[in-house]
């Protein structure tokens, strides 16, 4: 369990080096607030083989401060997303340094970019599957974390546009616990006033404070000896601080904000089939919301019950592994 949970844990919080991702160039976008991102581009990357008749697409969200890179050693033949079946597309949300970010716009960057919404980074996402990709349809939108969160306001912006919907450790809204993580967080980075050294040690500090959240206080005493502290902190902040401060607040107001309304009104607008995957001992995102709208709209839910916290897709990767095959089957 320790060595499956340190791989997830690899996964989610360091940026994975391979090669450059595809990237489309959707114009000018204008956002729910009425901002635009000037020459909003937009990430992605494809495997696997598209069938004749265009029906086995899949596309896969990145979660918080994730990229498509990433995503890699969850796609392929035989993995979660099996490319001997699926022709894959992952996309890079808004705000993680790949696709249109603070870090990377050349006329509004770092704090002057263009505040972007949950249900922003799904219109690029379905403008970049619609106009660049060509796909009318597409058989399922999948995500872990923030990606899952992605993938349930997709079942509601375009609930015509995929047959099935996979959310692992998502959220249709946050939750008072959830709030006052994210919201600390964003705080204490818009309460810096210095030089960029700075924004970068204040990043060091909200990693300690992800690092409370991630696992349950019982996996830590089980599996984390006091001696074994400092070093698992400052492994934890070298992966964090390397993170642009102001993409990492752009995508914090994002899920923040995020809210798929009322839960009998989406499922009265739900068409996809969906299934949501939810980690009972979750400190990082509550698993409530996910349960209660499972029963609203009759969805599938596979519950995780480890006390390895939001890394339980980790911990119990076989059973993930076991629910989506099913699920995603046509």
């Amino acid at each position: 369990m320790r060595r499956a949970t340190s791989l997830f844990l690899l996964l989610i919080t360091m940026a994975v080096h391979a090669d450059d991702p595809k990237i489309a160039s959707l114009g000018d976008f204008r956002l729910e607030n009425g901002e635009t991102i000037r020459d909003c581009r937009i990430g992605y990357r494809t495997a696997g083989v598209l069938n004749a008749d265009r029906s086995n697409v899949v596309v896969v969200l990145t979660w918080f401060g994730g990229n498509s890179a990433g995503l890699a050693s969850s796609i392929g033949p035989g993995k979660l997303f099996d490319t001997n079946h699926w022709f894959v597309v992952t996309i890079d949300a808004l705000g993680n340094g790949v696709s249109s970010s603070p870090s990377n716009s050349t006329t509004r960057p770092d704090a002057r970019f263009p505040k972007f919404t949950m249900r922003d980074m799904v219109r690029t996402q379905h403008a970049l599957l619609t106009r660049e990709l060509k796909l009318p349809q597409v058989h399922g939108v999948a995500g872990l974390s923030m990606g899952g969160t992605q993938a349930l306001q997709w079942a509601f912006s375009y609930p015509r546009y995929m047959k099935k919907v996979v959310s692992i450790t998502g959220t249709p809204r946050q939750m008072s616990h959830d709030l006052i993580l994210w919201k600390t967080q964003l705080e204490l980075l818009e309460s810096f006033s210095g030089s960029k050294a700075h924004l970068r040690e204040v990043m060091e500090g909200v990693a300690g404070i992800n690092m409370l959240e991630l696992w349950t206080p019982s996996w830590m005493a089980k599996n984390v000896k006091p001696a074994e502290v400092d070093e698992r902190m400052a492994t934890h902040r070298a992966s964090l601080a390397d993170r642009n401060a102001f993409d990492y607040m752009s995508q914090l107001r994002a899920m923040i904000g995020h809210d798929v309304g009322p839960f009998d009104e989406a499922a009265k607008a739900l068409r996809a089939e969906l299934l949501m995957i939810v980690a009972l001992q979750d400190e990082m995102v509550n698993p409530g919301p996910s349960r209660e709208l499972a029963r609203a709209t009759g969805a599938r839910i596979a519950t995780l019950s480890s006390d390895c916290g939001h890394l339980a897709p980790g911990c119990e990767a076989e059973v993930v592994a076991r629910e989506v095959a099913r699920f995603l089957a046509p």
